[in-house]
């Protein structure tokens, strides 16, 4: 029966967009979780699978990237395809074509666009005029890949994802949007401490709160870092200043100067917490060196996770 449903799901994801994991049911989500954790098992073993040999990926960075960039052009590489650079200069976006005009061309060449921009209106307007897959690398809404790689590590460490907590601790961001929105999906907890006026979006909370109630999933957003780590399994943050938000580097580290996760805060969470950080991070800002370079720390794992993540993404819709 297992064999029957993965074969249904892998069906039903051919073609299809990954904007975000609201588009995506909890079956299609862990489908993707435990593909990834099988072509990870076959890189490792050296076994050769290319399921998208002659086919081409169009990389479209409108920010700059170190693991975005490097994940989906070498995954694509193991896939058997191949992955084509294109940042805002190399295109005719850089001089004002419409968004609808470069999607259908791109489409006659490609097979498979994946996007890391600002605005998440340039990401829906993309897969809205393409014929191909398209699939959001980053937006300032919305993280989906690093989510879905977080769950991928969280899985391979506690060997379950259902009833564990994610304490999420700093910015309401695009991080935290997808973390929200994919523990709802999974049936995880997560509590939420974000300074007040730089909580995480109420539409997507709402709308992630209407999906837990179906779940039994539990979402609690607060303004106290020590309740929402309290017997957390999962203790994760991110930088306070996101890329765009640099201008206001001196006045974020004022609201959040309370908000670090080190030594003292992790002593609420539970005593075989992991932490957790989608990088790059600023040691002495968001997290202390004892807690992002200690011994509970996976940081590093999540970063690996990128690639096999984003690799079942790409075999399963291209």
């Amino acid at each position: 029966m297992q064999g029957t449903l993965n074969e249904e799901l892998a069906v039903s994801l051919k073609g299809r967009d990954f904007l975000g994991l609201a588009d995506y049911t909890p079956e299609e989500i862990r489908y993707l979780i435990d593909l990834g954790i099988e072509l990870k098992r076959k890189q490792k073993a050296g076994e050769i699978y290319q399921p998208l040999k002659g086919k081409t990926l169009g990389m479209v960075f409108e920010k700059s990237s170190t693991r975005t960039r490097v994940s989906f052009e070498v995954g694509m590489y193991q896939l058997g395809g191949h992955a084509l650079f294109l940042s805002r200069n190399d295109l005719q976006i850089g001089r004002g074509e419409p968004i609808s005009d470069t999607a259908q061309v791109m489409s006659r060449y490609l097979d498979g666009i994946m996007i890391r921009t600002f605005a998440h209106r340039t990401v829906v307007d993309l897969a809205r005029g393409a014929t191909i897959p398209v699939i959001n690398g980053l937006t300032d809404r919305s993280h989906p890949c690093q989510a879905l790689a977080d769950y991928q590590t969280v899985l391979e460490h506690k060997g379950k994802l259902e009833g564990l907590k994610v304490a999420y601790i700093g910015d309401g961001n695009n991080m935290l949007h997808s973390l929200v929105m994919g523990a709802a999906k999974l049936g995880m907890h997560i509590s939420v401490a974000s300074p007040v006026g730089y909580e995480a979006e109420e539409d997507i909370i709402s709308q992630s709160k209407s999906i837990a109630s179906q779940t039994g999933s539990q979402i609690v957003v607060c303004n106290d870092p020590k309740e929402a780590i309290a017997d957390a399994d999962i203790v994760y943050t991110d930088v306070w200043a996101s890329m765009g938000f640099e201008a206001e580097q001196k006045e974020r580290e004022q609201a959040f100067a309370n908000y670090q996760v080190n030594d003292e805060l992790v002593k609420y969470a539970k005593k075989d917490y992991l932490f957790m950080h989608c990088l790059p991070a600023h040691r002495g800002e968001e997290v202390s060196e004892g807690v992002i370079d200690g011994k509970q720390s996976i940081i590093f794992d999540q970063a690996e996770n990128r690639l096999h993540a984003q690799k079942a993404i790409m075999a399963a819709l291209m």
